[in-house]
């Protein structure tokens, strides 16, 4: 086998928010690579709950332990910007078996588009492995307790998104 040609992998998302599965990966994929580029995509077609800018500042407080990370927002194609950063590798992180045929359609595409680039599948830790942004985003909305599957700022964060966002049933039932 020959030697990689490049050590920078880029692991993209909406990452609304960073939960502590998504921070588990990049941790384990950063003993596999020089560094690893966590890049947040706008995603204005999701309707994100947080801002771009708030999603990169909680990611970068959310994986600062880790030396070798750097995290970038992006507003393109995806095949552009990993051309545009000079990764070799795509990161994907897979949960369950029902996540397999959407990466790998996402993984048959990006060789299309960046054939240079290899894609290449992690798996949670098993303590991570039923964690998603939508069910954190859910629970948050909802006001329930996310300070176990995300980093305390996220945590802060999503508590103040959803504080602004909804009255509360007393403030309510005052008017």
């Amino acid at each position: 086998m020959s030697a990689p040609r490049n050590r920078i992998a880029v692991y993209p998302g909406t990452f609304d928010p960073i939960t502590n599965g998504h921070v588990d990966l990049v941790s384990r994929a950063a003993a596999l690579f020089d560094e690893i580029v966590v890049g947040i995509a706008e995603s204005p077609g999701k309707s994100p709950a947080l801002p771009l800018d708030e999603r990169v500042r909680l990611a970068r407080l959310a994986t600062a332990g880790i030396a070798n990370v750097r995290v970038q927002g992006f507003h393109s194609l995806l095949a552009h910007f990993v051309q545009e950063i000079g990764a070799g590798v795509i990161l994907r992180g897979l949960r369950a078996v029902s996540d397999f045929e959407y990466e790998f359609q996402l993984a048959s595409m990006n060789r299309h588009l960046i054939p240079n680039c290899e894609t290449l599948f992690l798996t949670p830790a098993e303590q991570h492995s039923f964690l998603s942004s939508t069910l954190v985003r859910e629970i948050a909305r909802l006001g329930g307790d996310v300070s176990a599957f995300v980093h305390p700022e996220v945590a802060a964060a999503l508590s103040a998104r959803w504080a602004r966002a909804t009255p509360s049933l007393a403030a309510q039932a005052s008017s």
